[in-house]
């Protein structure tokens, strides 16, 4: 496939993708990356109905270019408040609520909104795009999807994935190497088994498949951008180089250890969701990890979540999810234009 046929598919000029942020996501960046010419992503994870139409009013708003919602599709493995103690997992993050005066927590009614209440909003706003991860959508979402004219974008990181999204129905398919920042989205094998690099996993998944492939993981400038088209790639699914920017939500510390942060210091951890991602390790990873306080997910990014905002808020990146790939030291610009333009100059001559 070529990079007209996914640009006429996502109704965009530039076969560059904002990769979604679960909970740094931003309005001014999702409208940023779509206004240049390319797919603004907004992630949704945790979103309830309500939010979604509020965020989706406020992208309308900013942006009358196509821009695409995502969603984190339940994978049948989530636990539940009351199913499991999490007592010794309270005991080992209570420090981390002490240092930033927060009381540990009592256990929610959910952990996360219905997801078929998350899609059915998402449908609602009207994107020209939805993008979903941990999995095959079902096959009611991807037909009232199609029938509202909304492109459905599946994530894989393996071959086996990519097949099965495609058998699926999805109309294209974001190959994310293992170099990517953020959660492993395997779901067809356990995300340790399913590491398999970038330059190995795109052209193997562009001969399995028929339909549009966007490379993830590693690409940060235009160096990244030729090499995933000259793998077979029809475009590229860009997330750290973005998140550095000023229009994402990081703050100064994630923007620092984005830039500070070599590829062989990321670490692969389960520390701070309950899920495998790839960020940097950091006081409160290394503690969690030390201690074995990691409940199942959601519980483990519920609670943590209620330390992280506050250190958010803070500044305090070693008590954050400082996610990033391995291409970090990349990510170099400031501004989303700039790094939008650095990734243009990367894409073959029509």
């Amino acid at each position: 496939m070529s990079a007209a046929t996914l640009r006429a598919l996502l109704g965009i000029d530039h076969p560059v993708v904002l990769a979604p942020f679960g909970g740094l996501s931003s309005i001014e960046l999702t409208a940023a990356v779509s206004e240049l010419g390319g797919l603004g992503s907004y992630g949704l994870y945790g979103y309830s109905p309500a939010r979604i139409a509020e965020t989706c009013e406020a992208l309308h708003a900013a942006t009358d270019r196509p821009f695409a919602l995502n969603l984190w599709l339940p994978t049948g493995d989530e636990v539940r408040p009351g199913q499991g103690e999490l007592d010794a997992v309270h005991a080992a993050l209570a420090p981390f609520f002490a240092e930033v005066d927060a009381p540990v927590p009592p256990e929610p009614a959910a952990f996360l909104p219905e997801f078929t209440e998350q899609a059915e909003a998402a449908l609602a706003a009207g994107p020209a795009v939805l993008s979903l991860v941990y999995g095959v959508p079902p096959a009611w979402l991807i037909e009232r999807a199609h029938a509202s004219g909304t492109v459905v974008i599946g994530t894989a990181t393996t071959v086996a994935e990519a097949v099965a999204l495609e058998a699926g129905g999805v109309d294209a398919v974001v190959a994310t190497g293992s170099e990517a920042a953020g959660h492993r989205t395997s779901f067809l094998g356990r995300p340790e088994d399913s590491l398999v690099g970038t330059f190995a996993l795109v052209p193997q998944v562009v001969d399995a498949v028929a339909i549009p492939v966007l490379a993830a993981g590693g690409i940060a400038d235009r160096r990244g951008v030729a090499a995933a088209f000259a793998l077979g790639a029809s475009g590229v699914h860009v997330g750290t180089a973005f998140l550095a920017t000023r229009q994402s939500a990081a703050n100064d510390a994630h923007r620092a250890a984005i830039r500070s942060t070599p590829p062989e210091a990321t670490v692969l951890t389960r520390a701070m969701s309950g899920r495998l991602a790839r960020g940097a390790r950091n006081r409160a990873v290394t503690a969690i990890e030390d201690a074995g306080a990691i409940a199942p997910f959601p519980a483990q990014n519920w609670l943590t979540g209620r330390f992280r905002s506050e250190a958010g808020r803070r500044g305090l990146g070693e008590l954050q999810s400082l996610w990033l790939g391995q291409g970090a030291p990349l990510a170099t610009r400031h501004e989303a234009a700039e790094v939008f333009t650095e990734l243009r100059a990367g894409v073959p001559a029509a």
